[in-house]
């Protein structure tokens, strides 16, 4: 079955969601990020994806206090990123309980930092963040598309060690119109061996049903739970089902 992983998107230490990475169209679910990881687990989630869009904005890591917050009183396996630039976020953010980091735009701007966290920290804890739009790389909380292709960048880094990828289609994200599948299927086929997260576009249980079915090993959602297209009763019988 593949993997779960809910999205708490954090601006200002409140649970936030944007469309396709524009921070005007930011909309305010939950004051407070632990109720809604809670609720997460009381459905028997075990992973989440934690983002600093504050920090994705700033180039800095700014929302650790909420992770602590998270990781203190939840048991879940956690990733966070946004705005990571230096190996002093990601003691910050390891020290403030998170198993493993995303980066994206240092992997772009700054390779020789990126490949450095995988042999500092290993790949088990560094995740690869690959937003892409019309399959070019996007970085800077999506502000900023570059000339870099996503497989071929995606192929260089598992070269360079990494394991596991957040590849996001910028625009399908927060769309609620279904995931790319054809895409995601296609980085499957260049690299079976990538654990590949899908991210961006889903909008009911069917759409992850059907990553399901493509073998696509995991998949990131959250504004179909929040805009109530997706129920926590829902998520419950997939994991129970999947187990």
């Amino acid at each position: 079955m593949i993997e779960l992983i809910p999205a708490i998107d954090i601006i200002d230490g409140k649970c936030v969601r944007l469309t396709q990475g524009d921070y005007a169209s930011k909309k305010v679910y939950n004051e407070d990020p632990l109720e809604v990881a809670k609720a997460f687990e009381n459905h028997g989630v075990e992973r989440l994806h934690v983002v600093d869009l504050d920090g994705a904005r700033e180039g800095r890591i700014i929302n650790y206090r909420i992770l602590e917050r998270i990781a203190a009183n939840t048991s879940f396996v956690i990733d966070f990123g946004g705005g990571l630039k230096s190996g002093k976020d990601l003691e910050i953010a390891f020290d403030s309980g998170a198993q493993m980091i995303t980066g994206g735009s240092i992997a772009v701007k700054s390779p020789e930092v990126f490949c450095e966290w995988i042999k500092r920290f290993g790949n088990e804890r560094i995740i690869l963040g690959a937003d892409a739009k019309e399959e070019k790389i996007a970085v800077g909380g999506w502000q900023e598309t570059t000339a870099r292709e996503l497989i071929p960048f995606m192929e260089e880094y598992h070269q360079n060690g990494v394991t596991k990828v957040i590849c996001t289609d910028i625009g399908r994200d927060g769309m609620l119109q279904g995931p790319s599948t054809a895409l995601y299927k296609k980085i499957r086929k260049a690299l079976p061996d990538i654990y590949l997260i899908a991210s961006g576009g889903v909008g009911s249980v069917k759409d992850i049903e059907e990553l399901d079915e493509a073998g696509i090993p995991a998949v990131i959602f959250g504004k179909a739970v929040y805009e109530g297209k997706i129920t926590l009763k829902e998520l419950e019988r997939l994991i129970t089902a999947g187990r």
